[in-house]
């Protein structure tokens, strides 16, 4: 059912919200999948916290205008699904990733991430990006890290000296007796 134009400016204005909000964007071609396999996808991505939209590639270039997404006008060709990752910068690529080693119908065409744009070859590179929680833990091993080894080398001072004395200790009786 076609849409009227005041569903049009809705329809552009929802997306354009969402984009201006978004961490990164990844367009991937559906054709060849079925109505349950898409209701799957979007399932999946309410899950993930990804916002899916099957939007014209038109309309598409109209709602990216103006923020970090722009770039992606240009690779709008043919029925194409933006997946757009709110928290998480790497959400929506895991989400494509995942679903296309079951469904091979759905190809990742573009990603774009911080204002770069990068071919859907290079999903995988955005869905290995560490989630916040990852990051966060990362950073705290290394911001650990020194503390730990400033503590295991005070601790190590003493104890060499105790056993220097015992193994004196050690040599005195050998020697007396």
């Amino acid at each position: 059912m076609p849409l009227n134009l005041d569903d049009k400016k809705a329809l552009v204005a929802e997306v354009s919200a969402i984009a201006a909000q978004a961490q990164s964007l990844v367009a991937a071609e559906y054709r060849g999948l079925t109505v349950t396999e898409m209701t799957e996808l979007r399932a999946r991505a309410r899950g993930q916290g990804v916002y899916m939209r099957v939007v014209k590639n038109t309309l598409a270039r109209k709602a990216v205008a103006g923020t970090a997404f722009e770039n992606i006008g240009s690779v709008l060709k043919g029925p194409l699904v933006l997946a757009f990752s709110k928290d998480d910068p790497g959400a929506a690529a895991r989400l494509v990733k995942a679903f296309a080693k079951d469904h091979d119908k759905l190809v990742a065409t573009a990603v774009s991430l911080g204002g770069q744009l990068l071919p859907g070859k290079d999903l995988d590179r955005v869905a290995s990006l560490p989630t916040r929680e990852q990051a966060l833990a990362k950073l705290m091993g290394l911001m650990k890290a020194p503390i730990q080894k400033l503590a295991g080398t005070l601790s190590a001072t003493p104890s060499k000296l105790v056993r220097t004395l015992a193994a004196v200790r050690d040599q005195r009786q050998a020697a007396s007796a």
